[in-house]
């Protein structure tokens, strides 16, 4: 499983870049916000990945930040909605807007995705409703720019802040800027401590 590239940009097109890893070429399908994001080519970059496989392709997703990843993965567990499809709704998209289209059941908001049409903008935001819980009642920014969905190490660190009496936005930004000096593979008692000492500062 390949969980990130750091390379060189190598080339891109309209939907996709080649990563030059130490001579390695990866071609990588990416949503047009991170296809901006990442620059000319000749620029060093680095971005989380998600490889799938199947009977006749291995496919590798970039993302330029672990809330794209993780809604990405989100997205690809409605039926119907596959790795392109995905991208398209984060080009249409970004996170916090997702947050606040499947929080009020926005299916309109989500079928301006290129590929998505009322049906299925329609059970994406009703299978995900409980998984994105109560971020979306947070509003958007709750998380900054990289919100997080339910059920990940963050987003049960800002409830427990929350449970020890912390606001939401309070308990919201001590754990995005525990996670951002951490990494995405802290323990959530790792996660907790740092949060409840950037938080109590």
């Amino acid at each position: 499983m390949i969980a990130r590239l750091k390379g060189v940009l190598a080339e891109t097109g309209t939907d996709h870049g080649v990563i030059d890893v130490q001579g390695v070429g990866y071609l990588v399908l990416l949503s047009g916000r991170t296809l901006s994001a990442i620059g000319e080519i000749g620029n060093d970059v680095l971005l989380l990945t998600d490889m799938q496989v199947r009977e006749d392709a291995i496919t590798l997703f970039g993302f330029g930040s672990a809330a794209e990843r993780d809604w990405f993965r989100l997205l690809t567990s409605v039926q119907g909605v596959g790795g392109k499809v995905a991208l398209n709704i984060l080009t249409a998209l970004a996170p916090d807007e997702l947050v606040r289209a499947i929080g009020a059941q926005d299916k309109a908001m989500v079928a301006r995705a290129n590929g998505v049409g009322p049906k299925l903008a329609e059970r994406i935001v009703r299978e995900l409703k409980d998984k994105v819980g109560s971020l979306a009642l947070l509003g958007p920014g709750a998380l900054g720019s990289t919100p997080v969905p339910k059920g990940s190490h963050a987003a049960d660190a800002v409830s427990a802040l929350a449970n020890l009496g912390f606001k939401p936005n309070e308990a919201a930004n001590a754990v995005q800027a525990a996670q951002d000096e951490l990494g995405d593979s802290a323990s959530l008692d790792a996660l907790v401590r740092l949060a409840l000492k950037k938080a109590s500062r």
